[in-house]
């Protein structure tokens, strides 16, 4: 039986870089009973930024709480519950410009959010593209990450890169070396536009650790743009491992 509602939102203009990584330096982040989800053969983190919209947290719209930006870096992982395989994105960092959903989902989730000032901006392009900017502002500096994408949308490809960085359908969140927090997210699977240049300017270091300077700061491997859709996200559930 499905778990509750937790959240209920739409997730819209998902612009994604996605990076290779030394698995050692996700080794820390890692829930425990999960394994890495590897794309042939690599480990990823993804530079995520999209919208919040029509935001309800227990079927609550709470003022000035329902329309905002996120900007996240995740990683990707498998978790075997005895009869199957789940695929799951944890998350290293999350910004919002709202303390409240701060304190909701590192309370409830254990998650890794803070609140920064953030804007964003849609520009429509005279050739069929859209320009997305999500930018967030860390001591007196606008950090920056967008992409310029083709307005024609395509579903996604079974074994397609597309599919294996968009359809995780679990969250995962270490609560100690033998428990983790799993939580489901429900959407329909995304349209996809190709995406012709992007940008990420941001002080790596100050917002995840030297650690991911070497790789934040390279190109990325692919970079991908997701129309997304309304999703729902279910109470979650503590996993102890070895029990």
């Amino acid at each position: 039986m499905a778990k509750s509602e937790f959240l209920k939102a739409q997730w819209k203009n998902l612009v994604m870089l996605n990076y290779e990584v030394d698995a050692a330096v996700l080794k820390p982040y890692i829930p425990a009973g999960t394994v890495l989800d590897l794309w042939e053969g690599k480990a990823l983190v993804s530079m995520v930024g999209f919208m919040f919209l029509d935001t309800q947290v227990m079927g609550i719209k709470w003022p000035w709480h329902v329309n905002f930006e996120e900007v996240n870096l995740r990683f990707y992982v498998r978790y075997f519950n005895g009869t199957e395989w789940k695929r799951g994105a944890v998350f290293i960092s999350e910004i919002v410009p709202k303390q409240m959903i701060v304190l909701i989902a590192n309370n409830l989730y254990k998650e890794h959010y803070r609140a920064l000032p953030m804007r964003s901006s849609i520009i429509a392009t005279e050739d069929h593209h859209t320009e997305f900017l999500y930018e967030w502002k860390l001591k007196g500096h606008w950090n920056k990450l967008g992409a310029t994408a083709s307005n024609e949308l395509v579903d996604i490809k079974p074994g397609s890169p597309e599919e294996f960085i968009l359809e995780h359908y679990w969250g995962y969140n270490g609560l100690s070396t033998t428990k983790t927090m799993e939580y489901q997210v429900e959407h329909i699977s995304w349209q996809t536009g190709l995406v012709r240049d992007y940008v990420f300017d941001a002080d790596v270091a100050a917002l995840y650790g030297t650690e991911f300077k070497p790789f934040l700061e390279k190109e990325p491997v692919s970079a991908f743009y997701a129309l997304g859709s309304d999703i729902v996200v279910r109470m979650g559930e503590k996993i102890v491992v070895g029990k």
